[in-house]
């Protein structure tokens, strides 16, 4: 029997995803497990595995289609097996536009639409979009089944018109305080992106992750209650033990350990302390997360995406290391999976390698707090009662106080920096 290959759901509020690239050829055989095609999505290009055996055929979307949810893209079938002539899309968990007349007109009932879209074939998340950026649906044309109009059909609509300059503008740079992790190579080595000096290429193109990232960003700013908490704390010890280290984890785990790492620890283990700041708020409810899974940004060409490290608070410092480094190169190669973007807690944005001093980041909602990492450079500040000069780096906690207050955001950030003050003590 035929196995149908479907455009994947790796989220809860996915619509569409972009079809980057075949693994395969039409006609090559295929294993179950063996990497099918990537697709792109609003956090990141992943790839995606054939879920049965057979061979590649009936192939119906191309490179940079974009295509609905649950929709069928291609067959695995037997030799000599011929593909089903009429596919039918995989039930994904949600209600697809399969009667668009239907749901738009349902929709027309409750948010008035203009007499000359009355009907069209439009998904939710555009139809939303559109009233948000002042788009006209008469003049967009739909490149969903059957000319549906689709979310980024309306974003492109919006980047062309005056009314839709605000939305394309925030991608083109970086979403101000998003996550985002970049190596610098020498002393104070931070994270795991490009070489310090060096420039990301940046062709200026708004691509379905950045576009998608803007608006996700500015939903965070404009809905969630954010507050902050800021220290400055003394990083001597830190660098001191990052040094001692180095051999020993280079020896252990092949990686070079860096202060994204060590940062990483500590924070996994204050979370543990303290469930409330990982926690997740959704649909006006509270959920207490079993799982410390903590998010790095890493810096991909036009668009920062954020990676997973799951049960930190339980890897060594070696592990997370390990972790780091194949996220990294993984999300560079554009080979991440879903399960490398999904299920976060926490996330660290990290913009020292930039000699950035200090910064506030935006939340990524579900989660209830986001780290902002500035760079450790030296500073003239007061040791003893004295003038003196320490390597310092300041820290920026970003709440949502729907989920915590200030009292136990100040404790976990107080937790966070003696664990970096005095590494040598938990490490």
């Amino acid at each position: 029997m035929a196995v149908s290959v479907v455009m994947p759901a790796l989220e809860m509020a996915q619509e569409t995803g972009k079809l980057v690239r075949w693994l395969k050829k039409e006609g090559e055989p295929v294993t179950k497990g063996e990497m099918l095609l990537e697709v792109e999505t609003d956090k990141a290009v992943v790839e995606i595995e054939a879920q049965g055996d057979g061979i590649l055929a009936g192939v119906t979307a191309k490179v940079d289609d974009v295509v609905p949810v649950g929709q069928t893209i291609a067959w695995l079938v037997k030799p000599g097996e011929q593909p089903p002539s009429a596919p039918t899309p995989a039930q994904t968990g949600r209600k697809m536009a399969a009667a668009p007349a239907a749901a738009a007109a349902a929709s027309a009932s409750a948010v008035p639409e203009p007499a000359s879209v009355a009907g069209a074939r439009i998904s939710p998340k555009a139809r939303r979009l559109a009233r948000e950026h002042g788009v006209d649906i008469a003049k967009v044309k739909g490149s969903g089944p059957g000319g549906e109009i689709l979310a980024d059909d309306i974003v492109k609509a919006a980047s062309q018109s005056t009314v839709g300059a605000g939305l394309s503008r925030p991608a083109e740079g970086r979403p101000k305080g998003g996550p985002y992790e970049e190596e610098k190579r020498g002393p104070s080595d931070a994270g795991t992106g490009v070489a310090a000096g060096s420039s990301r290429p940046d062709s200026g193109a708004i691509t379905s992750i950045g576009r998608l990232m803007a608006e996700r960003t500015t939903q965070s700013w404009t809905t969630v209650p954010h507050f902050f908490v800021t220290r400055e704390l003394d990083a001597t010890a830190l660098n001191a033990v990052r040094e001692k280290l180095i051999p020993q984890i280079e020896q252990s785990h092949g990686v070079k350990v860096t202060h994204t790492d060590l940062l990483t620890a500590a924070v996994a283990r204050a979370l543990r302390q303290h469930p409330r700041m990982n926690a997740s708020w959704a649909n006006g409810s509270l959920t207490m997360n079993a799982e410390v899974n903590v998010a790095l940004g890493i810096a991909v060409e036009n668009a920062v995406v954020t990676a997973v490290i799951r049960n930190a608070d339980r890897a060594s410092l070696g592990e997370l290391a390990k972790q780091r480094r194949e996220l990294s190169e993984r999300a560079r190669a554009n080979r991440l999976q879903p399960s490398d973007i999904s299920g976060a807690t926490f996330t660290i944005s990290n913009l020292g390698m930039f000699n950035v001093d200090a910064f506030t980041a935006i939340i990524v909602p579900p989660q209830a707090g986001i780290l902002a990492v500035g760079a450790i450079a030296d500073r003239v500040v007061a040791v003893d009662g004295m003038i003196g000069v320490r390597p310092t780096m300041n820290l920026t906690l970003s709440s949502d106080h729907r989920v915590v207050d200030g009292a136990r955001a100040a404790a976990f950030m107080n937790d966070v920096v003696i664990a970096l003050r005095e590494p040598q003590k938990w490490l």
